[in-house]
């Protein structure tokens, strides 16, 4: 005796949830494709790593600056993925605009490039452990890029808060225009 197969749900059913999750004709919408969307989104994994650490793995993006014999090699690397974006000054593009590849002027354009390359494949957060002395060459590019508009530091990983919990931020999803204008008249207040 051979059993027939039964689909789990009548083809009806299936007709009937498909017209109920099918968007409206007016309304907009839009899929993210993006792996990375809960990193921006501040809900995504982040390891925390061992707290003896220095300078610690709490990062979804880490910037980290390596200065060679004859180049300048800035790389934006991922926690899992590795290198990122990266920018050097052995370049051929970048090296035919440069006069010098060590010198400051060279440390200068290195963080423009590497500030657009990060806009341009969306990255405007990153975290930085690189300490420089004041008014060195990697003072002067760590300042480029946050004048470039790329943010040398990772807010911190969203986390749900409980009933009985007295402080409960905002949702990152949930910050509308109007928030982001009240937060730059009042400079002291930070969004959380």
């Amino acid at each position: 005796m051979t059993a027939r197969y039964k689909a789990p749900y009548p083809a009806y059913v299936l007709r009937k949830v498909k017209q109920l999750i099918a968007p409206k004709e007016d309304a907009i919408y839009m899929i993210n494709r993006n792996p990375r969307n809960l990193e921006r989104l501040r809900i995504g994994y982040k390891p925390d790593g061992f707290h003896l650490e220095k300078p610690g793995r709490s990062f979804w993006h880490k910037l980290e600056v390596n200065v060679s014999g004859r180049s300048v090699t800035a790389e934006v690397k991922h926690f899992q993925n590795g290198a990122v974006i990266t920018a050097s000054t052995s370049e051929w593009a970048i090296q035919k605009q440069l006069f010098k590849t060590k010198d400051t002027s060279a440390f200068i354009n290195l963080a423009r490039v590497l500030a657009m390359r990060c806009q341009q494949s969306g990255i405007t957060e990153m975290s930085c452990n690189v300490e420089a002395v004041p008014n060195s060459k990697v003072d002067k590019f760590l300042k480029t890029i946050q004048q470039e508009g790329i943010n040398l530091k990772e807010l911190p990983r969203y986390k749900l808060s409980k009933p009985w919990d007295v402080d409960r931020p905002d949702k990152p999803w949930e910050i509308l225009e109007e928030h982001i204008s009240k937060a730059k008249s009042t400079p002291n207040k930070i969004l959380q």
